[in-house]
């Protein structure tokens, strides 16, 4: 058996969307027990499926990178060529790749990786427990390994697999000051708050602040375009919003896209509601606040940063106020602001060096099988075109049975129009739907 740390590590990575695309490329970089990586990307075709756009903004590189379906993603690895497999996924699609892996019977299986793309602040033990087989789950900190193998062992499951590391996207230089510089950034989130009044009254407070500060520049920090999706679904984009808000916007205010780490670049203060934004801020020290204009709730996720020291109001900041985050807090979640981070991932890839290099590996085990749980798997596989033992419906198309030529292109028009509709739908005709069942 060749050292694995001296050649090139084949590398798998299936997402679903833009932001678990950056989470599990950049993991895969970081925790690859070797100078050298083949990685090769590979987007879940969904909804959420990212733009070339958004691709773009994104600004992680593959060798090679294409959408898939999540059988022909299982029959690129049945080849049995890769050595790491990384599922940055939602919960229900890693449960059903590991299962899908497990029905694949290779003699010598890929190691598998998967974990969360940032802040884990509800369905905790829903979706760890669809993780559970993965041979590492990596925790983005200390407080979250600790809550993760309290979920295993809660339930009897092995939590061995549960590794402490952080977020991969953490970096930038550190925060310093530039004379005749003042920028305020809003991070907002998709789906957090999710109504219009909520997302209303946060867009005026920012436009209100921006008319207090006329010689501070204040900006709207957007995750998508109206028409893309994210991680999570945006039916009421704030582009669109700010259209409507009465009296217009000030001079000094501004909707900005790109790359989060970028517009770190310029900010002097970086406010949010409970986005893992406000993580990247400080770790490089940034001034940083969370809102509790609509109160400390689970649903916002801005529960997550109690005792941080960054909770605040929209009436504080107005005022001046500057949140001084707590060390400790800091320090349980992850965020290194001291330098520690690049040691950050040496358990994973460690351990990853030990499995590439053992003899053989034991097959996938998930805690959900057709008999843990008769009623919650099975249909869960289904949805993923899989049967219960993890193997291809009867139906699915089988190895170079695709359109080729005119046929494969009339069907990708189709299938972008028919994603279009979707999209459309999600965001014009539901919430009429939902203010005309309100009446």
């Amino acid at each position: 058996m060749p050292t694995r740390t001296s050649e090139a590590v084949r590398t798998a990575v299936l997402a679903d969307s833009d932001t678990r695309w950056k989470w599990g490329a950049l993991t895969a970089r970081r925790i690859t027990p070797s100078t050298s990586v083949e990685l090769s990307g590979f987007l879940l075709r969904g909804r959420a499926t990212p733009t070339p756009r958004q691709l773009a903004e994104v600004g992680v590189a593959a060798d090679d990178l294409r959408e898939v379906t999540g059988n022909e993603f299982l029959r690129e690895i049945a080849d049995g060529s890769y050595d790491v497999v990384v599922l940055a996924l939602v919960g229900g699609g890693v449960q059903a790749m590991l299962h899908g892996l497990r029905a694949l019977g290779l003699a010598r299986r890929p190691v598998v990786v998967t974990g969360y793309v940032g802040v884990v602040y509800e369905k905790l033990s829903d979706g760890l427990l669809l993780r559970h087989g993965a041979d590492i789950v990596l925790a983005n900190s200390r407080h979250d390994a600790d809550r993760f193998r309290a979920v295993y062992r809660g339930v009897g499951a092995d939590p061995s697999a549960v590794t402490e590391a952080a977020l991969p996207f953490l970096g930038g230089k550190p925060y310093r000051p530039e004379p005749g510089r003042d920028t305020v950034v809003f991070a907002v989130q998709p789906s957090v708050p999710d109504t219009r009044a909520d997302r209303t009254y946060l867009l005026r407070r920012l436009v209100e602040h921006a008319r207090l500060h006329p010689g501070r520049e204040v900006l709207l920090k957007l995750r998508s375009k109206p028409g893309e999706h994210t991680t999570h679904l945006e039916e009421l984009p704030y582009q669109k919003l700010a259209q409507k808000l009465p009296g217009g916007l000030p001079p000094n205010f501004r909707t900005v896209y790109g790359n989060m780490g970028e517009v770190l670049d310029r900010t002097d203060l970086l406010v949010t509601v409970s986005s893992t934004a406000a993580l990247e801020s400080l770790h490089r020290s940034i001034p940083t606040a969370v809102l509790t204009d609509l109160g400390v709730r689970e649903p916002l996720g801005n529960h997550h940063f109690l005792g941080s020291g960054l909770l605040t109001s929209w009436d504080s900041l107005d005022g001046g106020h500057r949140p001084v985050p707590d060390p400790e807090w800091l320090a349980r979640q992850g965020v290194a602001a001291d330098g520690a981070y690049e040691t950050a991932f040496d358990e994973a890839r460690r351990r990853i060096a030990e499995l590439l290099l053992a003899g053989e590996r034991a097959p996938i085990a998930p805690y959900y099988t057709p008999a843990t749980a008769p009623g919650y798997l099975p249909p869960l596989l289904a949805r993923h075109h899989l049967a219960a033992d993890g193997t291809p419906l009867p139906g699915t198309a089988a190895p170079g049975a695709g359109p080729t030529g005119i046929r494969r292109v009339v069907r990708d028009a189709v299938r972008e129009a028919a994603r279009g509709a979707y999209r459309h739908g999600v965001q014009r005709v539901a919430p009429v739907i939902r203010r005309m069942g309100e009446l």
